[in-house]
Parts: structure tokens; C-alpha cells; sequence
């Protein structure tokens, strides 16, 4: 399901949750004072060094040092993404998981202009490469990539390239009409600043 789970959501299914009888349901908890513990669900111990604490909601193991709230134990316990991890949660308090309308980056794209986004991507990411080979500081750049280990079968493989400090480079060479520039702007890949 598309959209963003919003924010209050989420506070509203932790405040819900109580860990102790989720990690209980799971693992076994045994009372120690005030806190609960057992052996730790994420790595192989004799003796108990995995506590849950009933007032702060959250879980800590003092061998592995997993800590956390319900989200991320079912995360790391269930093997779940998050969305996934807050559905589970949600399934077991018989709550439905609202989704937020649209989204931040406005209107859904068309196919049309989402192939434009990604050539003008592949154009961005082969200007970037050419830099790395033709800018005055190409020597110094390549050295520092050699020196990171990087191959350049690697560098060549996941398009590495190199930006320069002159910052309005790629709008002067792509950004050729206010369309491209807006553009640019859009894909985060020049600020509303450059020239």
C-alpha cells in the first residue's frame, strides 16, 4: 500500500504496545525486580542477559547490546522491515494502518517524465565521470579513489565520478533551459541558487 504512515500512528501503536507480553509471547520472560529478563533471542547465551523494562518499554541485552522498543524487537526478532514490523504490530492490537495522501514530492509522474528524470540522472552521473577524468584536480581525485581501494573496473561499474567545488557546473551543462534548471532542481540535483 502506497503512502506514508504517519507519524502519530506510530507513537499511538508503542503507547499501545506493552513489551513485556509482546517479548513474553516470543521469548519467555522471567520477573527480576522491576524488570523482566531471559536468555537473548539474538545471539547464543547461557545465562540471562537480555532485560525488558515494563516502565520504559524498552528491551536491552547486555552481551549483544540489541536494545530497543516493540518496533525494532520485531524487526530484529521477525526478520521485518519496518512498514512490515509496524503492520505485524498493528495486525496484533486489531488496528488498521492509515496511510498519509500524496506525498511530499507532489503529483505522481508520468512515465514520459520519469524517463526524462532518468536521463538527465545517467546524463548527471556521465558528467560526474567525465570530471573525474578531465578536471584540473583529476589527478589528485584519482589517486585519493586508488587510495580508497577502488578499481577502476569498480569505478567504472557503479558510475563514480567526482563533483567539484565549482558547484554550477552540471546546471551550466545541462540545466540549457528554465524546464531543464527546474528540472534539476527537482531530482535534488542543483539548488534553487544556481545560476
Amino acid at each position: 500500500m502506497a503512502g506514508k504512515i504517519p507519524r502519530n500512528f506510530i507513537d499511538d501503536l508503542l503507547a499501545r504496545t506493552d513489551i513485556v507480553e509482546l517479548i513474553d509471547s516470543k521469548v519467555g520472560l522471567k520477573k527480576a525486580g522491576k524488570d523482566y529478563q531471559a536468555c537473548c533471542p539474538f545471539h547464543n547465551e547461557k545465562s540471562p542477559s537480555f532485560t525488558v523494562s515494563q516502565d520504559k518499554q524498552f528491551y536491552h541485552c547486555f552481551g549483544c547490546g540489541a536494545n530497543g522498543n516493540a518496533i525494532s524487537f520485531v524487526m530484529e526478532y521477525d526478520k521485518l522491515e519496518f512498514v512490515d514490523a509496524i503492520e505485524e504490530l498493528a495486525s496484533i492490537l486489531n488496528l488498521d494502518v492509515p496511510r498519509e495522501q500524496g506525498s511530499s514530492n507532489g503529483p505522481e509522474r508520468t512515465a514520459e517524465q520519469k524517463r526524462s528524470d532518468y536521463d538527465l540522472m545517467l546524463h548527471s552521473a556521465r558528467f560526474y565521470q567525465h570530471q573525474l577524468k578531465h578536471h584540473a584536480n583529476s589527478a589528485t581525485v584519482i589517486d585519493y579513489v586508488k587510495g580508497r581501494g577502488l578499481s577502476g573496473e569498480t569505478v567504472k561499474k557503479f558510475m563514480i565520478g567526482y563533483a567539484p567545488s565549482e558547484w554550477e557546473g552540471l546546471c551550466l551543462q545541462l540545466g540549457r533551459n528554465k524546464e531543464q534548471k527546474e528540472q534539476l532542481v527537482e531530482l535534488k540535483l542543483a539548488s534553487e541558487k544556481t545560476p
